[in-house]
């Protein structure tokens, strides 16, 4: 093969991959803002707590007041215990202090509820696992 010829086909290689990489042109690769408030709250904020608390029933959810309540949920693998969780979005703006979880807990002791404590460890890694959540929806956001 002549060098020419070498020279002639490594160029139209290049070419065609170029060419492969000029579609992805208009990828965005900007975040879309962390202010998000078509609702009364973080959107993005809003959209992962209900996200991570679908296992369990809901009783108020209020995207204007940012407050979400769930009912009392029984895990089938513990029915011993159960747990009522509340999400509070304090502010419209994706931070981790714009958010606040509680939790209450309560086993079955002879047929009846009683209150029992939840570990801080409990209520911090669903605090995490929402905000992760939240960054992720806002990463894959497309901005204009």
């Amino acid at each position: 093969m002549s060098r020419l010829f070498k020279t002639v086909v490594v160029l139209g290689l290049a070419g065609v991959a170029l060419a492969a990489c000029s579609r992805n042109r208009d990828v965005p690769v900007a975040l879309a803002p962390a202010t998000m408030t078509q609702i009364g709250v973080n959107s993005y904020l809003w959209k992962a707590a209900i996200d991570t608390l679908s296992f369990a029933p809901l009783v108020t959810a209020d995207s204007n007041g940012g407050v979400i309540i769930t009912d009392w949920y029984v895990s089938p693998r513990n029915p011993g215990e159960r747990a009522k969780l509340t999400v509070s979005i304090l502010d419209q703006e994706l931070r981790a202090d714009a958010l606040r979880v509680a939790a209450s807990r309560q086993v079955n002791q002879n047929g009846v509820w009683v209150d029992a404590p939840v570990a801080a460890a409990t209520v911090q890694k669903l605090e995490d696992i929402i905000l992760t959540r939240a960054r992720d929806l806002r990463r894959t956001t497309v901005t204009g």
